[in-house]
């Protein structure tokens, strides 16, 4: 079985953003009317922290996405680190590059 890829380069726009997220962990980014007649393929990068982190693409259309941002601290439990549930993550700066598919 080969391991060799193929790579096609993107034709279409590529848009990029950045924001920050409100209380509630969100962050909407809204794209230039006309510039995806679908929704988008959109990568998310978040900035900085020392907590973990992880995100999620909540809503997304041909005019808006929506990330979610959650933050988790780690407990040690019987000498087991685990992760406690995970809470809306304010002021974290969101990176996306969004393409047409």
């Amino acid at each position: 079985m080969p391991t060799r890829g193929h790579y096609t380069p993107i034709s279409g726009r590529v848009e990029r953003a950045t924001g920050v997220t409100d209380s509630s962990g969100n962050v909407t980014f809204n794209w230039p009317a006309g510039t995806f007649a679908v929704p988008p393929v959109v990568t998310v990068g978040l900035q900085g922290g020392s907590a973990f982190r992880s995100h999620a693409i909540t809503a997304n259309s041909a005019t808006a996405t929506t990330i979610n941002v959650l933050v988790s601290a780690g407990v040690t439990l019987l000498g087991i680190g685990v992760l406690a549930v995970g809470a809306p993550a304010s002021g974290v700066t969101v990176h996306v590059h969004a393409t047409a598919p």
